[in-house]
């Protein structure tokens, strides 16, 4: 059984700064590309960074610049530091990752439960 848990999220004021983490766990194989998404009320989810297993990494214009992805492959997890926070990054976040259990198997995607992060003063 596959999981990712999410951590870090919680109340920052505007400006202010968190560290998402992300814990893959369970019987694994290879870990992929691992990806943060959002989804804030009311709104479709949208991607917001992925890094790939080289490391190579991608953000959405609305990040660039205040956000970074990055990733511990060993210890399988990804973390999103979140730098010069507005009050429209308000969502739920979630980790997104694409791995396979076996050697034969292909790479499955997988969905943590997602962590709050409220920007307010």
């Amino acid at each position: 059984q596959v999981q990712l848990v999410e951590s870090g999220g919680g109340l920052v004021q505007p400006g202010g700064s968190l560290r998402l983490s992300c814990a893959a766990s369970g019987s694994i194989f290879s870990v992929y590309a691992m990806l943060w998404y959002r989804q804030a009320p009311g709104k479709q989810r949208e991607l917001v960074a992925g890094i790939t297993t080289g490391g190579s990494t991608s953000y959405a214009d609305s990040v660039k610049g205040r956000f970074t992805i990055s990733r511990d492959n060993a210890k399988k997890m990804v973390y999103l530091q979140m730098n010069s926070l507005k009050p429209e990054d308000t969502a739920v976040y979630y980790c997104n990752a694409f791995i396979s259990v076996t050697t034969v198997q292909a790479p499955r995607e997988y969905w943590g439960q997602g962590t709050q992060v409220t920007v307010s003063s």
